[in-house]
């Protein structure tokens, strides 16, 4: 009977620290071997994965890249090609105002002349209504 209750004390006790501490080293011995294992699977797997993955992004940064290029290529010869309308548009616009300026100071110049030979003749009119008798 009391090899009965020891065993049933031993049961119920926490178990010694040898006790432990070898069970430790013979699981973690094992343990220790699957650990290395899948973390050198995990690794290589993380690893391709990672490399997998940094190589998408690396793409994506080129493909970036490569497009705000050819948008600054393209937005530069869109400003130059506009650069060039607009300076073309704007001597136009100079040259045909400067052509329609040019073509009222010959109708003013006219108009003047017109004005003077009609006032040269209303001034000879008025000599004559004046003087009526004097070449008589």
């Amino acid at each position: 009977m009391e090899s009965a209750t020891n065993e049933a004390s031993r049961k119920r006790m926490k178990p010694d620290v040898g006790e432990k501490q070898e069970d430790h080293i013979s699981n973690g011995t094992f343990m220790e071997e699957i650990t290395e294992k899948e973390q050198s699977e995990a690794i290589i797997v993380g690893s391709e994965e990672m490399e997998l993955n940094i190589s998408h992004i690396l793409e994506k940064i080129e493909r970036f890249t490569q497009l705000v290029s050819e948008l600054l290529e393209s937005g530069k010869s869109m400003f130059k090609e506009l650069s060039n309308d607009f300076e073309e548009r704007l001597i136009m616009i100079h040259k045909e105002q400067m052509e329609k300026w040019q073509e009222e100071i010959k109708e003013l110049r006219l108009i003047d002349a017109s004005n003077e030979e009609a006032t040269a003749l209303l001034s000879n009119a008025r000599f004559l209504l004046q003087n009526p008798f004097s070449e008589s």
